[in-house]
């Protein structure tokens, strides 16, 4: 089989390590967003007795962190393992909707190159790529570029919910300093980015009322179901009518 010319390898080479180091770069304000949260949980998982070793087996494995969360709310001894099955399946399914609004800036990806980058997809990620797609003209998603943001975001997840683990049982409850409120500040961000008007977000403004009754009312974590699917609903309804 014949392989390109050298000076083109070269430049491709150049312009895959050039676009990893741009989505690295772009990745840096929410890394460090990720670090309080990370050190929640990994305090959170110590204190319900997970090990050092264990904690970062788990968010390493998942690398979800909401459903992270549930899980070690959840956690009692021994587990109940189907319960928080099936709580993280429920929190992670907003995961779906996500993977469909990528679809049509991955087709020029072959499966086998999809899939396995799909595996460190977080919301983070998710809007960063696509918001990064929308901008430029080819309409695709840079996988180099995709592969920079999640390295350093799964990464940083990893290492610092270990270090929470290590650290937790040192400096007692870390949310009394407010490290969690690291979480919404960090969505809020990304939303800003995503902001295209008053009118294209009111599926946003009916997810968000829809997620906070069914928070109040029902127990569990219905209310990201409930969210997830209102917005979609409101979307399509919207969309058919414009």
């Amino acid at each position: 089989m014949n392989s390109l010319p050298t000076s083109i390898a070269i430049s491709v080479e150049s312009t895959a390590k050039s676009e990893a180091w741009r989505g690295l770069r772009a990745s840096l304000p929410v890394m460090l967003g990720f670090i309080p949260f990370a050190l929640v949980l990994g305090a959170q998982a110590t204190r319900k007795g997970l090990s050092a070793l264990e904690v970062p087996l788990m968010t390493g494995l998942n690398f979800g962190g909401g459903s992270e969360f549930a899980a070690i709310r959840l956690w009692t001894s021994p587990p109940h393992v189907l319960l928080i099955v099936a709580m993280s399946f429920l929190v992670n399914c907003r995961h779906i909707l996500m993977g469909a609004a990528l679809a049509p800036y991955l087709q020029h990806l072959s499966r086998k190159q999809a899939l396995p980058a799909l595996f460190f997809m977080c919301d983070e990620s998710w809007a960063m790529a696509l918001a990064d797609a929308r901008q430029q003209s080819a309409r695709r998603i840079s996988l180099p570029y995709y592969l920079g943001v999640s390295a350093g975001l799964y990464l940083t997840w990893v290492v610092f919910t270990a270090i929470g683990a290590v650290l937790g049982p040192v400096i007692g409850d870390v949310e009394q300093y407010g490290f969690d409120m690291a979480f919404t500040a960090v969505f809020l961000v990304l939303l800003r980015g995503m902001w295209k008007g008053v009118r294209a977000c009111r599926p946003w403004l009916v997810s968000l009322v829809v997620a906070a009754l069914t928070y109040l009312f029902i127990p569990g974590a219905w209310y990201v179901a409930a969210g997830a699917s209102a917005g979609l609903i409101a979307a399509v309804i919207w969309g058919e009518r414009s």
